[in-house]
């Protein structure tokens, strides 16, 4: 809770002294504090495993500045979000009927965006990086732990919950709505491995295999700006 408090103060921080710095040249900025929510679709990119993207929820903070004399505004973005997709799998080796493994992922993600007027401030192009923390992946049913991952002999589903803490993602997609409403749609690749955590674990599987995968997730969110 004190880390997610010092990342939302230093958010504040700077888009307050943006703001100040601004205004000591006259220019007319718009700045402010919005909080937003919304759903996310989110998958895992792989040739490892066979997924299924799932639905999530997302809420976040931003910090906007708008500048009317410019083709572009920027934003200091906080999001949380709960996401799930889904891992083909069975449940033996003698029980072999596929089944679908559902997985919970809790992300905390900080991003600059570029906002690129389109019509004006009410419709723009956003673009930026974003930084990623990821937790482990959680079953979100217990008693598929022992099911084996579809395209290995033993690997379960409970080995392949250790996944890469950090990622550096990039951000694209469109708002449109007014100064203190607008409505979001936004894609986030992961370009770093993933699933690179699992390539320092010892299975007891006949070949080695290598592990990559990127992440996919969409994002829509409603934003009110104060």
């Amino acid at each position: 809770m004190k880390n997610i408090q010092h990342i939302l103060l230093v958010v504040i921080t700077i888009g307050f002294v943006t703001l100040s710095y601004a205004q000591n040249r006259n220019y007319n900025i718009k700045n402010g504090i919005g909080i937003s929510g919304g759903l996310t679709q989110y998958n895992i990119i792989t040739d490892n495993f066979n997924t299924k993207q799932g639905n999530g929820w997302a809420a976040g903070l931003t910090a906007s500045v708008i500048l009317p004399h410019k083709w572009y505004g920027v934003s200091y973005n906080m999001q949380l979000a709960e996401n799930n997709f889904s891992v083909e799998g069975r449940q033996s080796n003698i029980f072999n009927t596929t089944e679908d493994i559902e997985y919970k992922l809790l992300t905390a993600q900080l991003s600059f965006l570029l906002h690129i007027k389109l019509i004006e401030s009410y419709v723009t192009f956003d673009l930026g990086p974003m930084l990623q923390y990821n937790a482990d992946l959680e079953l979100k049913d217990e008693n598929q732990e022992n099911y084996l991952i579809n395209n290995f002999e033993t690997l379960t589903a409970q080995d392949i919950t250790p996944i890469s803490r950090f990622n550096v993602n990039g951000v694209v997609g469109i708002s449109a709505g007014f100064n203190h409403f607008k409505l979001k749609a936004h894609y986030v690749y992961g370009f770093l491995n993933t699933l690179n955590k699992l390539n320092d674990e010892t299975f007891n599987e006949i070949s080695r295999t290598s592990f990559k995968g990127n992440q996919s997730m969409l994002v829509f969110t409603a934003q009110v700006t104060f």
